[in-house]
């Protein structure tokens, strides 16, 4: 069984322009990180012309398909009918995306009949993280 999912989604691009030029990107959720979600960019769609990788947790995400959520550096809420607003605040500047709504809700799904929501903590290994954090603090 796969423990890594990944998924290609169309994002517009929210610039001072009229157009909204779309930008490849992919979310990922792997098994072995169960509360984060992963949303890359590729260089060529970025301003510095680097692959940009943003993690923030799958369940901000999930919520911004209901109504606005966080208050940090991803920011994630519904945007007419079937679209979603995702919101990347850095120190360079502030990126704002729109998806399509029912990408998400797949990728979502995936990633549910992965690692059901709830049962994230099963995943984890806290015996081995300890032990390894114990042998790197020695």
């Amino acid at each position: 069984m796969s423990t890594v999912i990944e998924q290609p989604v169309e994002a517009r691009l929210v610039a001072a322009a009229p157009r909204m030029p779309s930008i490849p990107a992919t979310l990922r959720y792997d098994r072995r990180d169960p509360f984060a979600v992963r949303m890359t960019f590729p260089a060529p769609a970025t301003l510095e012309g680097v692959e940009v990788c943003w993690t923030f947790s799958r369940e901000l995400l999930a919520g911004g398909l209901r109504g606005p959520e966080g208050q940090g550096d991803v920011r994630v809420r519904p945007y007419g009918y079937d679209r979603t607003v995702l919101e990347f605040h850095a120190p360079e500047g502030t990126a704002i995306v729109h998806v399509r709504s029912g990408e998400i809700r797949r990728f979502l799904e995936a990633a549910d009949d992965l690692v059901p929501v709830g049962l994230e903590h099963l995943q984890l290994d806290l015996d081995h993280d300890l032990a390894e954090l114990m042998r790197d603090a020695c």
